[in-house]
Order: C-alpha cells, then structure tokens, then sequence
C-alpha cells in the first residue's frame, strides 16, 4: 500500500494524499495546469524550476513515459531532467499502455528523486488557488517537515540555463539564442529551419556579438530579478538586430524598452488560451506557462501590443513600430499544445538581412 503524504498550503489548508515517484518531502511554488496530456514535456520544462505542478486532468499516467530516441520527429523531454519540484494529481495509473512507453511515470519521477502525491481533489485544490492565488507549499512525507522554498526570491536563470556556449543547426545565417532555461523544442523549431544556432549562457553579453537575429528564451522566475540580461538587451535594441522573444524572454524584452511587468494572480498554464493578434484580428489557441505579465499601459511609444489574451485581456505579446523585434508571451513551438503559432519563427527568420 502507497505511503501517505500531505500537502500543506502557506495559508495552512491541508490535503491529504497518497505518494507516488520518490518518497521525500520537498516544497515549493504551488501552480497548476489544465492540460490534457503532455505531462513529460511539462515536467523537463525549466519554466516550472522551482514549482510543484498541479494536474487538473483526472488521470495520469495512463502513456507511460516514451523514448525520445525511437521517435526521432518529436522530442518529448524539453531538458535533460525533471524541473518540477513534485507533482500533484488525481488519480494515477500505474498501468501505461502506449507502443513507444519504456516506463511509468512513477519509476521515471523515482529514478530523478521527484516525488509526487496522488489521491488529492486536484480540481478543488485548483479553485482554492484561483480563488486565493498562487501560494507556496510543501509536501510531508514520513512526517520529515521542511521549510517553505520560494523560488522568486532567486536569480533562477542561473540555475537552469547552460554555462558554455553550444551550436546547433548549419545554414548561412546565424542566430545567438540566450538560454534562459531553453526548451529543446525552441531549439528544433529554430535549427530546422536551415540556420545555425549559437546557444549562449543566459547572462552573455550578446550586443557586442555580431549575430544575423537573437532569440531570448523561456524560462523560469521573476523576470526583474535578471539585471544583467535586461542591461544587455537594452543595448541591443539600439541596433538594428532581428530580435525575438518567448515567454520569460518576452518580459525580458519589455522590462529593456522600459516597460513593466507583473505578478497574475495564478498565471497561465494550459495548452488552450485563446489570444488575438492586434494587427490582423487574427485569433489563436496557444500553449502557456507563465506567472508573470507585460503592463500593457507601460508600453513606451516605441512600441504596439502585439497580442493580448480573449480570456482576461492581458498582454502576450509586444512589437516593435519598426518592425525589427517582436515577443510573445505564449509558446510557439507549443510542446505540448498546438502548432498554431509556428509560423512566428518564419517571421523572426524573414526579418533577417
């Protein structure tokens, strides 16, 4: 019989629930996400470093865990290991039935020390949060208490993005792309298109690089904690340099032209937001991961809303009037979600000289 484990909330509510994956206790950030599937990509994802991730899908588990390597078209790992903190859902599955599965999600979350409680009302757990917001949390097992971790008190870029430059790709022209905590599937969106990649530490100071375009990442944190990166690409959006931005790298992007940002009340994180495109009146389904948000009020007159969001109005993303960068706040590689918003890295690559 599974151990029990509890989950205590900093405003003291208690959820009882049984463990599943490694059996420690741990805390963290407490969030949650109404997707459908895609529970292997958003667990590798390094935007939820630091977070305990909530399911509000009924059951999990049921695919197993797949083998990127016999699938060479899709990657379903965003990074080289678990980023979460833990796991809460409903119900799990230990039985997986899925033609590329070479393990549960269980035996996966235990061999990367990642635990997990199941057996927990994770669609009341998640009302309690919309309604109170985002709060911490901790996770008890074998009654080993720890302290509350908040993750938005530290520089996280540092502790996920790489430390030595990296090159993906081949072609003529050449993008430097700042880790923030890339998702691998940035890096294939970009590297499949016939260019040359130059992965860079989050902190590198790209303005003195003579790159044909540079993307800033996604990622994980309070965007004003990141100084050095704001200052750098401060720099660069005084030259002429194609530049874009996803999610973290869009905050980025804003807080350098002089715009501010903020804190949601619970974030986005799901596979279906709605957003519009200013220009064209055009709508899309997006794939979302983010705490944080672009005032779109604070916009200096250099720059135009580029999209915004049908269900609460903020913004997701920003233009600039010349043309020559833009940024968006949900994910256009997707990963999981819809492809719907692909296109965007053809725009970036056609700004290119």
């Amino acid at each position: 019989m599974s151990k029990k484990a509890l989950l205590i909330l900093e405003d003291g509510s208690e959820y009882e629930g049984f463990v599943f994956g490694y059996p420690r206790s741990t805390s963290g950030e407490v969030v949650f996400s109404t997707g459908m599937v895609g529970y292997t990509e958003s667990l590798t994802d390094p935007s939820y470093y630091g977070q305990i991730l909530i399911s509000t899908y009924p059951i999990i588990g049921n695919y197993g865990v797949t083998d990127s390597k016999l699938v060479k078209s899709y990657n379903p790992f965003e990074s080289t290991k678990i980023q979460a903190k833990a796991f809460i859902i409903a119900d799990y599955s230990p039985m997986f039935d899925h033609w590329n599965a070479l393990q549960s999600l269980s035996d996966w979350m235990n061999k990367e020390k990642i635990p997990g409680i199941y057996g927990i009302d994770t669609r009341a757990l998640t009302k309690h949060l919309r309604e109170k917001g985002t709060m911490l949390g901790k996770i008890i097992v074998n009654d080993q208490d720890v302290d509350y971790y908040d993750p938005n008190t530290e520089n996280l870029m540092d502790l996920v993005s790489i430390k030595e430059p990296q090159e993906y790709g081949q072609g003529s022209k050449t993008i430097g792309l700042l880790d923030c905590g890339c998702k691998t599937s940035i890096l294939t969106n970009l590297s499949q298109r016939s260019v040359k990649v130059i992965r860079l530490p989050w902190n590198w100071d790209v303005s003195n690089e003579k790159f044909d375009g540079i993307v800033i990442s996604s990622g994980p944190g309070d965007p004003q904690t990141c100084t050095d990166i704001i200052s750098h690409v401060t720099k660069v959006l005084q030259k002429e340099t194609p530049l874009m931005g996803i999610c973290l790298g869009h905050q980025v992007i804003a807080l350098a032209s002089g715009a501010n940002t903020y804190k949601l009340k619970y974030g986005h994180r799901s596979q279906n937001q709605p957003v519009i495109q200013h220009d064209s009146k055009h709508c899309y389904v997006t794939s979302q991961n983010h705490g944080f948000a672009v005032n779109n009020d604070s916009l200096s007159d250099d720059w135009l809303p580029f999209f915004n969001n049908l269900n609460d109005k903020t913004n997701e993303g920003i233009i600039h009037k010349s043309g020559r960068a833009f940024s968006v706040q949900f994910h256009p590689e997707a990963s999981p979600g819809p492809y719907d918003t692909t296109h965007l890295f053809d725009k970036f690559l056609g700004l290119l000289k």
